[in-house]
This record gives C-alpha cells, sequence and structure tokens, in this order.
C-alpha cells in the first residue's frame, strides 16, 4: 500500500481552499477576458456604434458567466461524488473484508519502519474506531481528503463573478470612447497585458511554463480578435 505524507491537517486544509480559490479565479478570468476580447474585436469590424458593442458585449458576459458557473459547479459536484462513493466502498469493505483492510493499515505502518510489535499495537488501537479506521484508508491508501461540501457552489460563484470582472477589462474603452477603432485599440492593449499577465498565474497552478504559458494565452486571445475582426470585416464587405 502506497504511504501518503501530509502536513498538518490545519494547515493542508487552509492551503487547499486558498489554491482552490486562487484556481477558480484565474481560469474564471482569464477566459471572461477572452471571449468578450474576441466578440468586441469581431463587432468592432463591423458596426460604427460602441452602444452596439456594449449591449452585445454585455449580454455575452452575462450568458458566459453563466456557462462558466455551471461548469465550475458540476465539477466541485463531481469531485464530492466521487469522494462519497470510495467512502461508501471503503466502508463495505471494512464490514466485509477487515482482515484485508487490516493488513493494508499494517503496511502502511511497515512502510513507516516500525517494528511488528508496535505494527500490531498500532492496527489494533487504529481499527478500533470503525470510523477513524475508514477515514485512514481514505487519506493514507487512496490520498483522498474530505473536500468541502460547499465546493461547488463556491467554485461556481468565484469561476461566474470572476468572468465578469475579467469580461468588463476589454469593454472598458467602449463605455468611454465613441471611435470604436480607437476603443478598439485601447482595449487590445489592456486585454493583452492581461492576459500575459493571467496565462502566467494560470501556467503556475497547472505546472506549465509560466512565461510559455503566459505567451500562449496571449497569442490565443489576440488570434481570436484578429479572427473575429477579420471574418467581421469580410462579411461586411
Amino acid at each position: 500500500m502506497e504511504t501518503h505524507l501530509h502536513h498538518d491537517h490545519d494547515h493542508h486544509e487552509n492551503h487547499l481552499k486558498s489554491s482552490d480559490m486562487l484556481t477558480d479565479v484565474v481560469i474564471g478570468m482569464s477566459d471572461g477576458l477572452t471571449v468578450p476580447f474576441a466578440l468586441a474585436a469581431g463587432l468592432s469590424g463591423a458596426v460604427s456604434s460602441t452602444s452596439l458593442i456594449i449591449i452585445a458585449g454585455l449580454a455575452e458576459i452575462a450568458a458566459g458567466s453563466i456557462a462558466m458557473g455551471l461548469g465550475g459547479y458540476l465539477a466541485g459536484k463531481t469531485e464530492i461524488d466521487h469522494y462519497n462513493s470510495e467512502l461508501k466502498r471503503e466502508y463495505e469493505e471494512v464490514e466485509t473484508v477487515p482482515h484485508k483492510e487490516k493488513e493494508e493499515v499494517r503496511e502502511f505502518f511497515s512502510n513507516l519502519g516500525l517494528s511488528e510489535e508496535v505494527q500490531s499495537k498500532a492496527v489494533d488501537e487504529m481499527t478500533k474506531d470503525k470510523k477513524k479506521w475508514v477515514d485512514f484508508m481514505m487519506k493514507y491508501e487512496l490520498g483522498l481528503d474530505k473536500p468541502d461540501p460547499r465546493r461547488a457552489k463556491k467554485s461556481a460563484f468565484n469561476i461566474g463573478v470572476s468572468y465578469v470582472i475579467g469580461g468588463i477589462v476589454p469593454l472598458s474603452p467602449y463605455f468611454f470612447i465613441d471611435d470604436v477603432m480607437s476603443a478598439l485599440k485601447i482595449s487590445a492593449v489592456v486585454t493583452l497585458i492581461c492576459l500575459f499577465v493571467f496565462g502566467f498565474f494560470k501556467s503556475r497552478i497547472t505546472g506549465i511554463n509560466p512565461w510559455a504559458g503566459a505567451l500562449r494565452v496571449m497569442l490565443i486571445g489576440a488570434i481570436a480578435a484578429a479572427c473575429a475582426f477579420g471574418v467581421a470585416r469580410l462579411i461586411q464587405s
């Protein structure tokens, strides 16, 4: 049985929660920057009214934030369902094949280098309380920590709100500048800088080279906006 080493429980949980929230914010905001930016750029190539771009952009932000939030909710719900499913299976195994489960507990303590006498005492002590026994197996056999039961709702909220905030960035110049092309230029500069920054953090979270990831996220946003603008101009002509 594989031995999983963990930090102090409270410290680990706090770190996990802050990491989850940061992941949600970066995902929501980087996607919120990209899609409304491409939409605004495409409309800038077809219409001369900033108010029309603002209305369409806000409508997309509303729809996008709901869709992204729902995706975050389903992902969080899946994590909780998976944990509960494994928990139920572990309880069943403790009931039906306790000798096998005890041997796995013994193997864990053996991997820690404990003597056979201490192993036996530790196994007896650990398996007295069924709940503690199952919690031990979940954590050290399967490597699963109990997820926050509110994780799905929190994730939906974090991603949805972050998407809205991200989406406002490429639209903001259109609120203050009447000339569509001037607003587009400022929108492009501000949005591409933001995409680079969030691409950097997003890549660090996912373990990718942050500079390469930041450049890739920025280029994707730039290409999407350029294609939307070009298609709109082509259709208009």
